[in-house]
């Protein structure tokens, strides 16, 4: 038998893509054929003709990105049992940190069961210590995690004994009582009803005090939420629980952290929590390795941890492994993905195909991190600069002794672990979580989360990447972690137009991709991955303008497209029949159906649209001093869908005030107003006799982009919140209107 410390905790496997990379050629191949036709063709054809051409040579450029990101994919399988063997007391400590920050969009019941989830994680008790980071400084999110501590002393056991595969009580009592086959004693049924019970009242504890319009008396372990202002108020660290005997089958260590709060000071959104966290954990437990997750992503496979330290211990060098990223999943997503922001197929090509490169963005959820390496480490930095990088972590001395453990690389193990409630401690953890810790210090610049996007996550891991360390993807089954997908146009809207805006701004950082002489140890390949999400609000500006031209050419009487009697006519048939061809083969691949890939096609037309021009407009203000871009939090849904009738409600878009979707509306009435005058010149679109004007492709190029924005059209007919206010109609009218005044002038011109 061999030796269990002999054998590798993890193995790389290469996908076989070798058809795709045909198809990939293919479509480039056209792309070029096309680009060339128009280039030769430039002096017999208008400024539509010259437009096309510019925005080809840009879809050219993205998908040379798009083919770069695919080329190689692999994926990781780990061995847990192995990592058993060696001894349960060679696993390293964990600090998990949740984050959330407003009660109303993010309901305490949310952070609740994904802490429970946590909690109850198959991993020693006492290497395991969970922060929770309340940046709305809530007595509603404090009180439901002192009541979620009392039901995890009955949950946590109750999980363990009968071994339950999703530990968040909110999912697992929403389907049939369920068991693993190692223990279907006839203890389970009675033990299932009194869990039910306990949790149906805990929840109802929850509710009524949110509902109340006093939550709770504020004395006691309340009183620090006494008169508090969220936006101004001092730092508050609570021990909910600790695992004093340092017991590994007992409950891990709970904290509250809500981070000092001034006017005055700049708190840099979930950035500047993590920073806090990071602070706060290294004072308190200072464990080697660091996870964390959205106050919505609770854990669906009790052993995601033990795969976590596969990949984390399972290479010869630990540049290899500086993060494991899981990939982002959901739980009670809605049938054929009608919002098209279940990431599925992004996550499965791209995702896999990153990870073949220097690997996967940082997606800033479901993420084990080294903690040496968010202080700054490089991979090949020797001990002697200890003293260099303490300089840029102190201002504290416990911090500072805690700090010199991880960066010497001596802090493995918690064999004597601290007094979370010591007077020292605490007064250390409130210390490092104030608002004016960080001043003349490098955090959120060269140590820590990178201050300067409203995606952090990303530019952290291209700080973490520009350094020379690698990352790993790691795609288990099940799903190491499960979320909620926003549902509804609004809060779609706003995750989008939050991840294009802060995209955007990673490339006017210091570690931007496109300045080599700052990271000079990122890959090529890596860099140009980086570039394919940095570019998404740019990919507005030429994706609308080519969507308007065939309005235009109907309007103007002009062509954008060869006629039909061209044999160029062919180009642009076999480039549109390949794309779409290759892009529904990803979505059956991936076991999805044909209405989920229409849904997504559509989306990405109505995104780039919308939510990615807002994010460009926001950046481009900021650049002018204008305004400042906002991180925007995305509303978390608190139920999901259960029967047909509710789900084909949740499918239907919906609208509100936000001008956001005006540019959609817009286009909208343009393309039906060409339809309709395209119509009235049958004889011209024809071409019958020849001429230069458009023709058949055009009509059917704005049919499609109708067709894309089916929602909005239907939005026009509808009330309430599935209709588009009446405001957003006049405005975007307004702006069709001159679109159609503009191109008739050119056409008479």
């Amino acid at each position: 038998m061999a030796n269990p410390i002999s054998l590798p905790l993890q193995q790389r496997i290469p996908r076989k893509n070798i058809l795709q990379r045909v198809k990939d050629l293919i479509i480039f191949l056209l792309l070029l054929s096309l680009l060339l036709y128009r280039f030769l063709t430039l002096r017999n054809h208008g400024v539509p003709w010259l437009l096309a051409f510019l925005c080809e040579s840009w879809f050219t450029f993205i998908w040379v990105l798009n083919m770069n990101i695919k080329w190689n994919q692999f994926e990781y399988r780990t061995y847990p049992e192995r990592l058993l063997q060696r001894g349960v007391e060679l696993l390293p400590p964990v600090d998990i940190f949740v984050t959330t920050a407003d009660p109303v969009l993010e309901p305490p019941i949310i952070t609740v069961n994904t802490v429970l989830s946590l909690l109850a994680l198959d991993y020693p008790a006492n290497k395991l210590a969970c922060y929770i980071s309340d940046d709305g400084a809530s007595p509603l999110t404090f009180f439901a995690l002192v009541e979620a501590s009392k039901f995890a002393k009955l949950w946590v056991p109750f999980c363990k004994k009968y071994d339950i595969r999703v530990r968040a009580p909110s999912v697992y009592f929403s389907g049939k009582p369920e068991a693993s086959p190692v223990d279907l004693s006839s203890d389970f049924g009675g033990d299932w009803k009194r869990m039910k019970i306990e949790y149906e009242q805990l929840k109802q504890r929850i509710e009524e005090v949110v509902e109340s319009p006093i939550p709770c008396d504020l004395a006691g372990e309340f009183a620090a939420f006494s008169k508090i202002d969220r936006r101004n108020h001092p730092s508050i660290v609570k021990v909910i629980w600790e695992n004093k005997g340092n017991l590994p089958d007992g409950l891990p260590h709970l904290v509250y952290v809500s981070r000092e709060k001034r006017p005055k000071h700049p708190h840099h959104n979930k950035a500047g929590a993590m920073n806090v966290l990071t602070r706060v954990s290294g004072v308190m437990t200072n464990s080697p390795f660091m996870l964390n997750v959205d106050c919505d992503m609770f854990a669906n496979d009790p052993q995601t941890v033990l795969h976590a330290v596969c990949l984390l211990f399972g290479f010869q060098q630990e540049k290899e492994s500086a993060y494991v990223q899981f990939p982002q999943a959901f739980y009670g997503t809605l049938k054929d993905d009608p919002f098209g922001n279940q990431l599925v197929v992004l996550q499965e090509f791209a995702g896999r195909g990153i990870a073949g490169i220097q690997g996967p963005l940082y997606a800033g959820t479901g993420c084990f991190h080294r903690r040496k390496v968010i202080y700054g480490l490089s991979p090949d930095e020797a001990d002697i600069n200890l003293g260099r990088k303490l300089s840029r972590l102190l201002l504290n001395v416990e911090f500072m002794k805690s700090a010199s453990e991880i960066l010497a690389g001596v802090k493995e193990k918690m064999d004597d672990p601290p007094a979370l409630d010591d007077s020292t401690t605490l007064e250390a953890a409130i210390q490092v979580a104030s608002c004016g810790y960080e001043r003349d210090t490098y955090w959120g610049t060269k140590v820590g989360w990178v201050y300067g996007s409203t995606t952090e996550d990303v530019l952290t891991g291209l700080k973490i990447h520009s350094k020379g360390w690698n990352s790993v993807y790691m795609t288990p089954d099940p799903p190491a972690f499960l979320g909620s997908a926003p549902s509804g146009g609004p809060a779609c809207m706003t995750q989008q137009k939050r991840w294009a805006t802060g995209l955007f701004e990673v490339l006017f950082n210091n570690y931007s991709p496109i300045l080599p002489f700052r990271t000079t140890r990122l890959m090529f390949r890596q860099r140009l991955a980086y570039l394919y999400l940095n570019v998404w609000s740019i990919r507005s500006v030429p994706e609308l303008c080519y969507a308007l031209l065939p309005s235009y050419a109907i309007f103007a009487n002009k062509q954008f497209l060869p006629t039909v009697s061209e044999a160029a006519f062919f180009l642009p048939v076999a480039l549109f029949i390949t794309f779409n061809l290759y892009t529904l083969s990803e979505f059956l691949r991936c076991g999805l159906t044909i209405r989920a890939w229409w849904n997504n096609q559509r989306m990405a037309r109505i995104i780039s649209a919308t939510a990615w021009l807002f994010g460009l407009l926001g950046v481009i203000l900021k650049l002018l001093g204008l305004s400042e871009t906002t991180f925007e939090i995305t509303r978390k849904d608190q139920d999901t869908p259960n029967d047909s009738d509710t789900e084909v409600d949740a499918g239907v878009f919906t609208f509100d005030e936000s001008p956001i979707f005006v540019p959609g509306t817009a286009l909208l009435l343009v393309h039906m107003t060409a339809l309709a005058v395209g119509l009235l010149r049958v004889q011209s679109w024809l071409n019958i006799n020849g001429s230069a004007g458009y023709g058949l492709g055009e009509i059917i190029c704005s049919i499609w982009v109708v067709l894309s924005f089916l929602p909005f059209l239907k939005g026009l007919f509808r009330k309430g919140i599935y209709g588009i206010p009446t405001s957003t109609i006049y405005k975007s009218a307004a702006l069709a209107l001159l679109f159609v005044h503009l191109s008739l002038g050119a056409s008479k011109n």
